[in-house]
């Protein structure tokens, strides 16, 4: 197999071979590990087929060599629905597009793109990127497309860096949990700072909330929205007390206890705060505030975004029964961006990125990313891993043109929430392959329930439901410098490896259950932790480490 990992080089090889490729230095080091990667390299042949001819603007790695990549770079998954399978590596083929190299500053290094016309990014998706591309194999994409937003203007952060809301610094917080790269993290810390430091001089209000427009958050035409009313949303607030509490976490790695007590007070005041200020304890949900003050009266996705960083409390979990309610966010396309009882659900047209209604791939990875969250903390539940495993499986499904190309994997902006038509229409090629989402980091971490962790405690707990599929195996997954596999085999038939869920690393069986139960194991050498422990604020409520859905000592930790 050829070796696509490393510095790609720039090269016209000729006319009619327009894309550019070169040799590239071999990535990690990776075990042969349970799955043959043959078995699923016909996935790739099909979507290549889908396309041709290839389009010379798709990304630095041609469609020619995109399996040779995804060998080398990507976990591999097994499951008995072969079109979520399927979805499962398309994903990753079209994430493949976007890696590029940007024609802005004259920055050398990779970037990933939006969409997969352009040559340069945009920093709306910035995180979902980051939350996506921490599970490949090699992190060189990542770590030069981060320093694209935050050095490549001459040291300085691209211009439009914050012509978009983003949660980048807890997302790259998370990265870290994985990768444990924390000389790379440690690096950023000034630029992190800075970056709030700019939210903070340019939409902190007096009370200490954050004020955005929809269309800043990416989420124009919303029915709680405006392009001129600086309102408080569940976005802009959940994104910048996670990104407080992630730079406080960074900082003690760094061993700067000044930073880390300055932004941990930022995390604890604005915590309380934007709970405060957006629960609508009537309709249980958290809700848009008015500039001119007072709730929307719109329950919308964004309402669920807090669990992304689990942010709320018990007391807040009776908002989730509204997910699987067909007048709530539930319909047979997905799940919607507003609730569709509201009067103004999908009265803002069609055609020009409304989030009154529509389902978004942008707005399901939030909400499936809050709804794993929510399922592993301490409770009550108002909704189940049915739920979650229903919904994965829709947008799995959801996958497709059906009007035009049905059967045939397709990802574009967002569609119509009951018959599947994506609303670009057809010949977008702009909306083609849109990367504002993610797949794959919804089946490692919340699916299958990988938890990264700060510690050298390898958690698994898997949100498949115990009476759905008989077998499953995650594979090569790269994790704090070791590899995982995790296993789930009903009676053992499928593997060879007995019955029940088994995890791996470096080929060691660490940790095992009987059923599809939430399980521990300790990885062969120790993963350095922060030199101080934070206690955790009385708002917040750790579940007991005795209980079986705990997932880490205290929320302050949960990741």
């Amino acid at each position: 197999m050829r070796s696509i990992d490393g510095k790609l080089r720039r090269s016209l090889l000729s006319a009619a071979t327009w894309f550019v490729i070169g040799c590239m230095a071999a990535g990690p080091a990776v075990g042969d590990g349970l799955l043959d990667p043959d078995d699923y390299a016909h996935y790739v042949q099909n979507f290549n087929a889908m396309e041709e001819p290839e389009n010379p603007s798709h990304g630095i790695i041609p469609n020619a060599l995109a399996w040779d990549w995804m060998e080398e770079n990507i976990p591999l998954f097994d499951c008995p629905n072969d079109w979520f399978e399927q979805i499962y590596y398309y994903r990753w083929w079209s994430f493949r597009k976007h890696i590029k190299y940007p024609t802005n500053y004259g920055y050398t290094g990779y970037i990933i793109t939006e969409w997969v016309l352009w040559e340069n990014p945009n920093s709306s998706p910035f995180s979902h990127h980051i939350a996506e591309g921490r599970w490949v194999h090699n992190q060189d994409y990542l770590d030069q497309y981060v320093h694209f937003f935050y050095r490549a203007n001459a040291g300085e952060p691209d211009t439009r860096f914050h012509n978009y809301s983003n949660w980048a610094t807890d997302a790259l917080y998370k990265r870290y949990l994985v990768t444990m790269d924390g000389a790379y993290l440690i690096d950023l810390l000034d630029d992190l700072v800075a970056d709030y430091q700019e939210w903070e001089s340019t939409n902190m209000r007096p009370d200490g909330l954050f004020w955005s427009y929809d269309v800043r958050d990416s989420m124009e035409e919303s029915i709680s929205g405006s392009r001129t009313e600086k309102n408080v949303r569940p976005t802009l607030n959940s994104y910048m007390t996670a990104n407080a509490r992630a730079l406080a976490k960074i900082a003690l790695l760094a061993g700067r206890a000044d930073i880390a007590a300055t932004y941990r007070t930022k995390y604890e005041s604005l915590h309380t705060s934007m709970v405060a200020a957006m629960w609508d304890d009537t309709a249980k949900f958290f809700k848009v505030q008015y500039e001119a003050g007072g709730l929307c009266d719109a329950r919308e996705a964004i309402g669920f975004i807090p669990w992304m960083f689990n942010l709320p409390g018990p007391e807040h979990a009776e908002a989730w029964s509204q997910l699987s309610d067909p007048e709530g966010f539930w319909a047979p396309a997905g799940l919607t961006t507003a609730e569709r009882r509201h009067p103004l659900f999908r009265t803002h047209g069609t055609g020009g990125c409304e989030w009154d209604g529509p389902v978004w791939p942008f707005a399901t990875s939030q909400s499936l990313g809050a709804m794993a969250n929510m399922l592993c903390g301490p409770g009550p539940y108002y909704a189940t891993k049915q739920n979650y495993f229903d919904a994965l499986s829709i947008y799995a499904q959801s996958h497709q043109f059906p009007q035009v190309a049905p059967n045939k994997p397709y990802l574009g902006e967002y569609l119509d929430e009951v018959t599947n038509y994506w609303l670009k229409g057809p010949d977008s090629e702009r909306s083609r392959y849109y990367n504002h989402s993610t797949f794959a980091d919804l089946v490692i971490s919340g699916l299958v329930g990988l938890k990264p962790r700060e510690d050298n405690t390898v958690e698994v707990a898997p949100l498949v439901p115990a009476d759905s599929w008989d077998w499953f195996c995650l594979d090569r997954v790269l994790y704090h410098g070791h590899t995982l596999t995790i296993v789930w085999d009903r009676d053992g038939t499928r593997y060879g490896l007995g019955a029940g869920l088994k995890v791996y690393c470096d080929d060691e069986l660490i940790a095992s259950a009987a059923t599809l139960a939430r399980v521990t194991g300790t990885l062969p050498s120790p993963t350095p932790t922060p030199t101080e422990t934070p206690t955790e604020t009385p708002t917040e409520t750790p579940t007991p480490p005795s209980s079986p859905s705990a997932v880490r000592d205290s929320v302050w930790f949960l990741y």
